[in-house]
């Protein structure tokens, strides 16, 4: 069995980011349940990165198993054009409740990419409707925002899109003030970049459609931290301005931060907020761009031409939502929150430990978010050294990839603490 897959999988299929002629065979999984996933051979991995970030609660969860199968036994897809269904709804009220205040306009789509091409569209053509051509946007160095063409624009600076370079359109980007344990030009590094965001928006603010952050955490980029007080200080400066303020929290939202969002850890709200990932607890794709409803009605109007034109097939899912609504519904009746504060002990404690390997710098952590950089491999991603490693983890049952030299963790809430401090033990060895 493990052969004809394997076999199949050869000669059919292509998979992500993977460079196929240099990677080993990929592993067979055939089951999972919380935290851990089990091989054709019956090998078990610790999934210490949640499967790319969505399975928050862990793997085959009964609560979202229960609530997907209830629902499928109902109607499985429905056009979301001139039709609606409880579960969007439902699922849309919950949102708004949990969301700053300003924002009160769902509109669904099926993954991170797609809800900030959304975002990015809907800033558009909200200053188009208003009679101004404001198309620009303005990033942090860094950030990653997706692979479609507008989210690749302002994600260009992540060092992944070379090959697009001539074909997208051109954003400006702001020099990000990571912070780390032992960073003593922080303060430096924040002035910097906020005197880079006064004199871009001084010269071309009539020009700036949108800025767009992945607040507190840039993800793919490197788990790059930011303090709460810079990023509170930029948006300020931008909405002072009568710019729209975008928040990418795909990554960052749903509890990864210590918060249910990390725009929670700041008072000044964004206009705009991209959700996906780990919105349906990793069950089904989904995502949800949610608006202020000063943006909204903009496209209010007897006009068809100020309608916003887009859609997708699988928009508001109704399974999907289902699995959504017992993903949140899960956060409540199992205190999250505490448990995240619970992993962020531990990583705090382990962290310290870690300190004192060898060759390991620029340690930083927020909520269940745990990273640091190791500077005996290459910082280039997919590097010889970051694959070696890889499969080094992967023989220790750890479930982790290295971003470039930066070595993360972020466990589902689920994880044992035994389970956890192992992993570290594991880590700490290996390194």
């Amino acid at each position: 069995m493990k052969k004809e897959i394997l076999k199949k999988d050869k000669n059919f299929l292509w998979h992500p980011f993977t460079q196929s002629k240099v990677s080993s065979d990929p592993i067979v999984i055939v089951s999972a349940k919380d935290e851990k996933l089990f091989d054709i051979d019956g090998k078990e991995y610790i999934d210490l990165i949640s499967s790319w970030w969505t399975n928050i609660h862990g793997h085959c969860r009964t609560q979202l198993i229960e609530s997907t199968y209830k629902q499928a036994k109902k109607f499985e897809q429905v056009l979301f054009a001139g039709f609606t269904h409880e579960p969007a709804t439902v699922l849309a009220e919950k949102l708004v409740k949990l969301l700053p205040k300003n924002l009160s306009r769902v509109f669904y789509s099926d993954n991170g990419s797609t809800s900030v091409e959304i975002a990015m569209k809907v800033a558009i053509q909200y200053w188009f409707n208003k009679g101004k051509k404001k198309n620009k946007f303005v990033a942090l160095s860094g950030g990653y925002h997706g692979d479609t063409f507008g989210a690749m624009s302002v994600g260009f600076s992540s060092g992944y899109y070379d090959p697009f370079k001539n074909v997208i359109n051109k954003s400006t980007f702001l020099s990000f003030p990571g912070d780390w344990i032992g960073n003593n030009q922080l303060e430096k590094d924040e002035t910097n970049s906020l005197n880079e965001a006064y004199k871009i928006i001084s010269k071309q603010k009539d020009e700036i459609a949108a800025v767009i952050l992945e607040p507190l955490v840039q993800g793919a980029g490197g788990m790059k931290i930011c303090r709460k007080e810079f990023l509170s200080k930029i948006v300020e400066m931008f909405k002072e301005s009568g710019i729209i303020v975008i928040f990418d929290e795909v990554m960052t939202g749903f509890g990864r931060t210590g918060k249910m969002f990390a725009s929670n850890y700041i008072s000044v709200h964004p206009d705009i907020m991209c959700l996906a990932k780990s919105l349906t607890g990793g069950f089904m794709p989904l995502a949800a761009t949610i608006f202020s409803e000063e943006i909204h009605q903009e496209f209010v109007a007897d006009d068809m031409k100020r309608t916003f034109l887009h859609g997708h097939t699988f928009t508001a899912n109704p399974i999907a939502c289902s699995a959504a609504i017992a993903s949140l519904e899960l956060f409540e009746l199992e205190g999250t929150l505490d448990k995240i504060k619970s992993i962020s002990d531990i990583h705090k404690e382990c962290l310290k430990v870690l300190s004192n390997v060898q060759d390991i710098s620029k340690i930083r952590m927020l909520g269940s978010i745990a990273a640091f950089d190791y500077n005996k491999i290459s910082s280039s991603y997919g590097s010889i050294e970051s694959e070696r490693l890889k499969k080094k983890f992967l023989e220790n049952g750890l479930l982790l990839r290295p971003i470039g030299n930066t070595i993360y963790l972020m466990p589902p809430y689920c994880i044992d603490k035994k389970i956890l401090y192992k992993s570290y033990e594991k880590l700490i060895e290996i390194l």
